[in-house]
């Protein structure tokens, strides 16, 4: 088939572009130019196509030059509203065979029973999670009302090597694995009770992959794209320092002391992790799609970790 991917050199795009040229099909990469953050063969037979997709929805013309390279299906790795979702699907409508777009495991909001399935009741909140929920439900709307061929794909917290994976406290600081390394004590708020769910990103463009090739039980539908297990704040922590050979060493406190000890953006980050503490099924992408997930959370988390210190981010392991 002949996909264009839109946003296909970021974190997603850099696993799932290779996995589309290795399947046969023929990939339009839609981007501002960024390079992919792993090197890869396929590379060379990918056609890259830089395009500021603000400046061109401003305009109206972004759809119509997604449309330019004629795909059979479009991927669409960055929409991050209602209106861009309009505007691609008046654009594409009836013309291509599957759009599928990634949304995000915030869609959910705050939980009230673990693990959440796709059909749980939502309670968004935050700018980022509610135009994500937006975006989903005006998608899916145009699926049931007008069989608008869209599938939604829900990612976890995406962890592959070439970037620094969500740490245990809830932000992207290396400092905190740094810290980890060397035996240093960690604060952490409330009692690490709460939950991510790492999900590595070649993991999630088996779902995209996996979603085009079961085409009928996909169209219509959202997948959470995660791994087998969610892990809870300080089992991270315990699980990471055990693997530099160290045994964790964590000081609980309460959320206005911690708070006070890092800064404003990481303590926003952690808070809003801690308010989500995501746990998703991934049950109905087994089911439907046959999705088997090849990382843990900590196996994609050390595969992380593993290119940080080949870099020399962090202290070697002991």
């Amino acid at each position: 088939m002949r996909i264009v991917a839109i946003g296909g050199t970021g974190h997603l795009g850099t696993f799932l572009v290779p996995r589309l040229v290795e399947a046969g099909d023929e990939v339009v990469c839609i981007s501002k130019g960024d390079r992919p953050y792993q090197p890869s063969y396929a590379w060379k037979w990918v056609q890259d196509v830089v395009m500021d997709r603000t400046a061109e929805e401003a305009t109206g013309s972004f759809g119509r030059r997604v449309m330019d390279f004629k795909p059979d299906v479009v991927i669409d790795l960055i929409c991050f509203n209602r209106e861009s979702a309009r505007h691609l699907v008046e654009a594409v409508r009836g013309k291509v065979r599957h759009l599928l777009c990634c949304g995000t495991i915030w869609v959910h909001g705050y939980n009230v029973k673990v693990p959440v399935t796709e059909d749980t009741p939502r309670h968004p909140f935050g700018e980022y999670g509610i135009r994500k929920e937006q975006m989903e439900s005006y998608l899916l709307e145009e699926a049931h009302r007008n069989l608008f061929p869209i599938t939604l794909v829900h990612p976890g917290h995406l962890v592959g090597p070439g970037w620094v994976p969500l740490n245990p406290l809830g932000t992207w600081s290396v400092d905190v694995f740094a810290r980890l390394a060397k035996g240093e004590e960690l604060l952490m708020p409330h009692l690490g009770l709460e939950t991510m769910h790492h999900v590595h990103v070649d993991d999630v463009a088996q779902v995209f992959i996996k979603a085009m090739a079961n085409w009928r039980s996909s169209v219509g539908e959202s997948f959470h794209a995660v791994s087998q297990a969610a892990l809870t704040m300080r089992g991270y922590t315990e699980s990471v320092a055990g693997w530099f050979g160290r045994p964790a060493r964590l000081r609980f406190v309460p959320w206005e002391e911690y708070r006070a000890t890092v800064s404003a953006e990481d303590a926003a980050s952690c808070w809003d992790h801690m308010a989500h503490s995501s746990n998703c099924s991934m049950v109905k992408a087994q089911r439907l799609l046959g999705y088997s997930p090849r990382y843990s959370s900590l196996e994609a988390i050390f595969e992380a970790l593993t290119w940080l210190l080949e870099q020399g981010k962090i202290p070697r392991r002991e």
